[in-house]
C-alpha cells in the first residue's frame, strides 16, 4: 500500500490501543508496520518472502516491540503456523488484546481469517480483493454466498468499510480491493471445526435438495428437518448461517 492516508485508515480500522498485540501477515516493506508501532502496539509480523524478511529485520532492528516470523502464516488449509498460533495463545494468557491489522496476501485470505477467528483473535481489520469481501458479507441465496460467508458470520460481525482503488497499491493489482473489519462474535466454540466440515459438505451439494444433501452426510435428514420446520425441498445455499448451525445441532442430537 503506497497511499499513506489509506495506511492510516487501515490502522484506524484496527482500533489499535497502546499495548495491543497486533498480527500483521504480509507486511512487505513495513509501511503499515511503522504506523502500527507508532500507535504503541507490539507487532508480530509474518513474512514468507526471504528478501522482504531481511529488509524488515534491517528496518526494525533493535525494536523490542517488533517480532518477525519468517514463513507461511498457514501450516495447512485449516491450521495456523505453529509459532503464530503460539503467539496468539501467549497473548491471550497475558490478557492482552490480540488483533490482525494487515494488507493480506490475497491467496491465503479466506482460510486465514477463519482460522484466526477460531484461534481467538478479537478483531481483524484487513484489505482483501473485493470478491472475498463480498463473499464474507453475502446473504443466503445470493451468488456470492458460500461456506466462507456462513463461517465468518457465525464467528464474527462482518463490516465492509470501503473499497480501495488499484492505484493505492504497488504493484498495482488488476482488481478492486476492500477494507474489511471482523469483530469476533463466536457462536461455535469448540464445535467450529465440525461445523465447518458440515457446512462444506452441504455446499458441495448446493444444487441438490436439502434432503439429498443431508443424506450424503449420513445425518437423519427427516428428523432434523421436521424438528426445525425447514422444507426438505430447498437448496443448502438458501439456509441462513443460523439455520446451518441449528441444523448441525439437530443432526448431532439425533446421533
Amino acid at each position: 500500500m503506497i497511499d499513506q492516508n489509506l495506511v492510516r485508515v487501515v490502522a484506524d480500522a484496527g482500533e489499535i490501543a497502546a499495548g495491543d498485540r497486533v498480527l500483521e501477515v504480509g507486511p512487505g516493506t513495513g509501511t503499515l508496520t511503522e504506523e502500527i508501532l507508532a500507535r504503541g502496539a507490539r507487532v508480530i509480523a509474518v513474512e514468507i518472502d526471504r528478501d522482504l524478511a531481511a529488509l524488515l529485520r534491517g528496518r526494525f532492528e533493535g525494536r523490542s516491540e517488533f517480532h518477525l516470523i519468517e514463513g507461511d502464516a498457514l501450516a495447512g488449509k485449516h491450521a495456523l503456523n505453529a509459532e503464530l498460533a503460539a503467539a496468539i495463545g501467549a497473548a491471550a494468557g497475558e490478557g492482552a488484546a490480540t488483533k490482525l491489522v494487515a494488507n493480506l496476501p490475497y491467496n491465503i485470505a479466506s482460510p486465514l481469517v477463519i482460522e484466526m477467528l477460531i484461534a481467538g483473535v478479537g478483531l481483524l481489520a484487513f484489505t482483501v480483493q473485493k470478491e472475498v469481501a463480498d463473499r464474507l458479507r453475502a446473504k443466503a441465496g445470493s451468488d456470492d454466498y458460500g461456506p466462507l460467508s456462513v463461517m465468518a458470520q457465525l464467528l464474527a460481525r462482518v463490516e465492509v468499510l470501503r473499497t480501495l482503488p488499484p492505484q493505492a497499491f504497488w504493484p498495482m493489482p488488476k482488481i478492486e480491493s476492500a477494507l474489511v473489519r471482523l469483530k469476533r462474535d463466536d457462536r461455535l466454540g469448540e464445535t467450529a471445526g465440525d461445523v465447518g466440515r458440515f457446512v462444506h459438505q452441504l455446499f458441495a451439494a448446493r444444487r441438490k435438495t436439502l434432503r439429498k444433501a443431508l443424506a450424503q452426510t449420513g445425518a437423519d435428514a427427516e428428523a432434523a428437518l421436521s424438528k426445525l420446520a425447514i422444507s426438505p425441498q430447498i437448496r443448502p445455499e438458501e439456509l441462513t448461517p443460523e439455520q446451518f448451525l441449528d441444523l448441525f445441532t439437530a443432526t448431532r442430537e439425533g446421533g
